[in-house]
């Protein structure tokens, strides 16, 4: 009987002295779980992703490079220059020139930055035969892509100061269209590689990021990061699957007046459309200039 008292006792004191987990532990355990059940975000993988709003997907939609203006009863989504403000009450999304020059920018570039201009195999510089007054951004090497978003990257930055909450990059295409060593060569990965240091800065500055037309780059774009895709003249060259294949519903749509091969009717008969699509003049003016136009699906 004694035996038995002591051990006894000392069961007793053994169980006492094993602790409970600790207030640390327990808030490590809970942050894990939390981890765990955000994983998996529409807008990417990565944190900076996971914070950005993407644009709606119903609404009235209205693509104001040229001429900012309001319309009567509201829009849902805007697009416009990063020179321009955000419309009030609307989803903002801000334009930038993101692989050519402005065309009032060019002094910007000229001068001691013109090595991050693309030079043809003469040594002069390229210009976009659509776009005259734009020159093309080389984004060749590291150091220029790291010099290119020193200037551009600012730009990005002041669209959130602005109160933008998206970005839209112009131009990813260069690399399928400057393709000739002989008449100025942009490489794919280079292109790509400048993209994603894009992407990166727009989520760090809490901006949902946009693809830029560049069809035959949806799935490579989405991979790097891009949240949305806006699109220009995607039914006028039947490639509009090639984005909402990829994006789903987050895809913004303009065809222009000028190239409707098939009207605006069948357009927005297309199944592979764009969710907010519009008809808009090929100068984007405003509603005060006789050559406007503007139609939504």
């Amino acid at each position: 009987m004694p035996q038995l008292i002591v051990v006894l006792v000392l069961a007793l004191v053994l169980t006492g002295c094993q602790s409970s987990p600790t207030a640390g532990q327990e808030a490590e355990s809970t942050a894990a779980t939390t981890a765990d059940d955000g994983a998996g975000t529409d807008s990417g993988s990565d944190d900076d992703a996971a914070a950005v709003t993407l644009p709606p997907t119903t609404g009235r939609f209205d693509y104001q490079l040229g001429t900012a203006y309001e319309l009567d009863g509201g829009l849902d989504v805007v697009v416009r220059d990063a020179t321009a403000q955000p419309a009030d009450g609307a989803y903002g999304i801000c334009y930038v020139n993101g692989f050519q020059t402005q065309p009032d920018q060019a002094d910007l570039w000229l001068g001691d930055n013109e090595d991050l201009l693309l030079h043809d195999a003469a040594g002069e510089l390229v210009i976009d035969p659509d776009w005259p007054d734009e020159y093309i951004l080389d984004p060749s090497t590291e150091e220029q892509r790291d010099r290119i978003l020193d200037l551009l990257g600012p730009v990005i930055t002041g669209c959130a100061d602005a109160g933008f909450s998206g970005v839209e990059i112009d131009n990813l295409d260069t690399w399928t269209r400057f393709d000739d060593p002989d008449t100025g060569l942009i490489e794919e990965d280079a292109a790509l590689a400048l993209a994603g240091a894009y992407i990166d800065l727009a989520h760090g500055a809490g901006l949902a990021i946009g693809q830029k037309n560049a069809a035959e780059a949806t799935t490579a774009g989405r991979e790097l990061g891009f949240d949305f895709a806006v699109t220009e003249e995607c039914a006028a060259y039947t490639e509009c699957g090639a984005y909402t294949d990829v994006y789903g519903e987050h895809v913004l749509q303009i065809e222009y007046t000028d190239n409707l091969p098939d009207g605006f009717e069948a357009v927005c008969a297309d199944p592979d459309r764009g969710p907010l699509t519009i008809l808009r003049d090929r100068d984007l003016v405003g509603p005060d200039d006789e050559a406007y136009a503007y139609e939504q699906c």
